[in-house]
């Protein structure tokens, strides 16, 4: 049985090169989006992201990124309003551990071409004061140990490394202490207005 559809939620704001963005609540009904988005991505960001790079994941996991409820999973899609089609851009997820009430599995997908225009942190920053509201204290990220890029952005946002396996890294993110470090960031373009969202 699927659980319940979340709430819709939806933020307008842009990247820091002016494209206008819509973040929302990844619905059922994205799957065909989501398809798309993950076959736009390079072999090599699909490795880093779901540690295969096959060019369409086995449908159990595309059916598990679909499975959101906003609480238990807390998921966010980013469409970007001023293309052609609205493609989907990028995906952030918080999925809860069973054995840890306040603890949530993070994980954040943005398409090859809009890397390094501040897509990934207006996506984090969403889902921190998402899970914030609905009473998460941290957040575990797991990275191979190659993925600079990620390990260099978690670490900025005062994660801590607390585990090794099979070549992946896991790191403990506080949430508050992530939070306030975006905050306090010189309101890059469009960080204002996820911030606003949620007061």
């Amino acid at each position: 049985m699927s659980p319940p559809a979340p709430a819709e939620r939806t933020i307008h704001t842009r990247l820091e090169d002016g494209l206008r963005v819509c973040i929302r609540t990844i619905r059922p009904d994205d799957e065909a989006r989501m398809r798309e988005g993950i076959a736009r991505m390079s072999e090599r960001s699909r490795y880093l992201r779901f540690f295969s790079g096959m060019r369409e994941p086995p449908p159990q996991v595309i059916e598990r990124l679909l499975a959101a409820d906003g609480h238990d999973h807390i998921a966010w899609g980013a469409i970007a309003s001023d293309l052609p089609g609205e493609p989907a851009i990028g995906a952030v997820h918080a999925v809860a551990e069973a054995d840890a009430p306040s603890r949530a599995e993070f994980s954040v997908a943005i398409l090859d071409e809009f890397h390094d225009r501040g897509l990934g942190r207006l996506l984090t920053a969403t889902v921190l004061l998402d899970a914030a509201e609905e009473g998460y204290e941290e957040f575990h990220a797991w990275t191979l140990a190659e993925n600079a890029g990620a390990i260099g952005f978690v670490r900025a946002l005062g994660a801590e490394l607390i585990g090794r396996e099979d070549g992946a890294l896991e790191y403990r993110m506080p949430i508050g202490t992530a939070i306030e470090r975006l905050r306090s960031e010189c309101d890059p373009p469009g960080l204002a207005e996820v911030f606003r969202a949620f007061r």
